[in-house]
């Protein structure tokens, strides 16, 4: 049973920021499998992402944000409660199999379209949700008036068939049928829904399959269909390639949801989010960054993240805060003006977007499979089986120098914080798949 939600509306000044403004229209655009150096404006020089790179030019750019885990459903599961995503049961990942379908988002936790919704907002949901297969999972019984996408981890781009072949195409609680690149009709679903809400606020959440496997372009043929045996990747040889197609048709399609918000005239009270699920695989650009999507290195869970808020948030900024996905529930929620007694493990960082004020110092944590992290302003401590490691990230980015054995105090320090941290998530039972 959900706990008790309770929202004011605050038509006071937010932060001396706001006035009475309306509250704004928010659009979270999220990328899958998404690399830190896969954009141009994070110095990826193969890639064409002009659209995404205006966002960083005309707005903020973080250095050292990270998704809440190394893998797609439980930086979802964050994302939409503002709290680690164990409360919600789901440190692993949902799969495809048959066997493995009882799992999903759990019914104590409030998401951020739930809170929206109470406050007044149009919500929709336009993509991928992994958060659960059954019914009782279903986005629109957890805050979304409107769901077109797929409830797994990614479909066939042209088929619209999921990892073990079966379709996964929804509208609301219905499968519907519908022709096209899915990147290109979950933009087409998202602008619809703007167009239909433009005289009201609307929460839009449009997280990508791109660049997920199977590695597929617009012109590719579709690989799952029925009684066809197929290749989890994807048949397209030059994988590398079809890698970049499908981050450009996405920067594309960005761009089409910022046009249409300057065509409807209302870009100036609208934020734009976007930043990536977890850290690339081997067929994507993590920088400098050691490890890839699935480890608990940099690698694996700092991503790129920027924020486009015209009038609200200077251009071309920079922050070096550690900012976590859990922390966008709490900033929204106040950016829009909606109070809560609900507390969150995430923050309200809008001072880092408006004021360029730091934040307070705080330990965040990881955990995945044999791997768990406690980050304590630039240190950084992880544990992987029976190894421990110790990095000053302000120093070794890179990860490369092993202090643990140099500064045992500080080991110490950092293993008590994530030892306590641990025990009180061990209270949740979790999908650790």
């Amino acid at each position: 049973m959900k706990k008790l939600l309770i929202l004011v509306v605050l038509f006071l000044p937010v932060c001396a920021v706001f006035g009475q403004q309306n509250k704004p229209n928010i659009i979270f655009i999220m990328a899958d499998d998404l690399g830190y150096g896969d954009i141009g404006c994070y110095g990826n020089r193969f890639i064409e992402t002009p659209e995404i790179d205006k966002l960083a030019a005309n707005g903020l750019a973080f250095m050292d944000y990270h998704s809440n885990g190394p893998v797609c459903t439980p930086t979802r599961a964050a994302l939409m409660t503002g709290n680690y995503q164990q409360r919600a049961g789901l440190e692993g990942v949902i799969y495809a199999d048959l066997n493995k379908r009882e799992h999903g988002i759990s019914s104590s936790q409030i998401t951020i379209a739930e809170y929206l919704k109470t406050a007044g907002y149009a919500t929709g949901i336009f993509g991928k949700w992994h958060l659960g297969y059954k019914p009782d999972f279903n986005p629109t019984l957890h805050g979304f008036d409107e769901f077109y996408g797929y409830v797994s981890g990614n479909v066939d781009y042209i088929s619209h068939r999921d990892g073990i072949g079966l379709y996964d195409w929804w509208h609301n609680k219905d499968t519907c049928y519908d022709q096209g690149y899915v990147t290109d009709l979950i933009t087409d679903y998202a602008l619809k829904f703007m167009e239909k809400n433009k005289t009201n606020p609307f929460f839009v959440y449009l997280p990508h399959e791109a660049p997920h496997f199977p590695y597929q372009g617009r012109s590719d043929k579709a690989d799952r269909l029925p009684g066809v045996k197929f290749e989890g990747l994807g048949s397209r040889v030059d994988k590398t390639n079809a890698y970049k197609e499908m981050v450009e048709i996405m920067d594309e399609n960005i761009g089409r949801v910022v046009q249409k918000l300057k065509e409807l005239k209302i870009e100036d009270n609208s934020i734009v989010i976007f930043c990536s699920d977890n850290g690339a695989t081997k067929e994507g650009d993590n920088g400098m960054l050691r490890g890839f999507k699935g480890s608990l290195w940099e690698g694996g869970h700092r991503v790129p993240a920027l924020v486009w808020y015209p009038q609200k948030i200077k251009s071309g900024r920079k922050t070096n805060a550690t900012v976590l996905g859990m922390d966008w529930l709490p900033t929204l929620l106040s950016v829009a003006g909606i109070d809560t007694q609900d507390e969150f493990d995430g923050i309200d960082i809008s001072p880092v977007l408006f004021s360029q004020n730091n934040l307070e110092e705080r330990p965040v944590f990881w955990r995945y499979r044999s791997q768990s992290v406690v980050r304590k302003d630039n240190w950084k401590y992880l544990v992987d089986g029976e190894n421990e490691f110790l990095f000053n990230l302000e120093d070794d980015i890179q990860e490369q120098n092993n202090l643990v054995l140099s500064k045992p105090s500080k080991a110490q320090e950092l293993k008590t914080l994530l030892e306590s941290w641990e025990n009180e998530m061990n209270d949740y039972k979790q999908l650790t798949n």
